[in-house]
């Protein structure tokens, strides 16, 4: 499978779903959605497996049994790979992210020791520095107002310290470009560019041992 970018389609099916966010508008424009969003999406994975693993696409459809709005339809594509990286495409255009999103107690514990300690701490610090001198965002899903407990409000790395995650994410806008095969090499030289957090990650925080429920 050659990835070949995205049409102009996909772009005006998402700008339709946002106006129209209904049963009737999927079913009218359920072929464009397969040929011109899921299609180019299932090219671009198989064209990045070999180095970045198996990838998965998120089913459309939204849960909204805890949600107030109840809209039925998620208003992008996105796709997961399995050695760590998330794309997503919309109406406002490509975005690619890596790292670890939301952290267990454990994982998070031995975050907040590796960023207290001045080795690692020193480390990860000149690495978020250097990646948003790039203009790659990082930040994560959700932080803590103050200091976490047993660590000092006026620590040097307090606003590592705060974060209950640590991601990197670019995002770039709509343009021709997307109907070509530079996705491809956006997300490829991202996910390099990334790869020095990734990799103080796995050797600092790693995977949870914790029970899936205890998490």
């Amino acid at each position: 499978m050659t990835f070949r970018g995205w049409p102009e389609e996909a772009i005006e099916f998402f700008d339709g779903l946002e106006v129209d966010n209904t049963k009737t508008y999927w079913l009218d424009h359920k072929s464009v959605y397969e040929a011109s969003v899921r299609r180019p999406m299932e090219e671009l994975l198989a064209s990045l497996e070999r180095e970045f693993g198996e990838g998965r696409i998120f089913r459309p459809y939204r849960d909204v049994r805890f949600s107030k709005d109840k809209s039925p339809y998620k208003t992008n594509i996105a796709a997961t790979q399995a050695k760590g990286g998330y794309i997503s495409l919309s109406s406002q255009g490509l975005g690619c992210g890596s790292g670890m999103y939301m952290m267990a107690s454990d994982q998070l514990e031995r975050y907040r020791a590796a960023i207290d300690a001045n080795a690692s701490g020193r480390k990860i610090e000149k690495i978020v520095a250097d990646l948003r001198k790039k203009k790659i965002e990082v930040s994560a899903h959700d932080e803590l107002k103050s200091a976490p407990r047993g660590y000092d409000k006026g620590h040097p790395r307090i606003d590592l310290l705060r974060l209950k995650g640590l991601i990197a994410w670019k995002q770039w806008r709509v343009g021709a470009w997307l109907g070509t095969a530079k996705p491809k090499d956006r997300i490829v030289e991202f996910l390099h560019t990334v790869k020095p957090m990734n990799a103080w990650l796995q050797a600092n925080v790693g995977e949870s041992t914790m029970p899936q429920a205890h998490r």
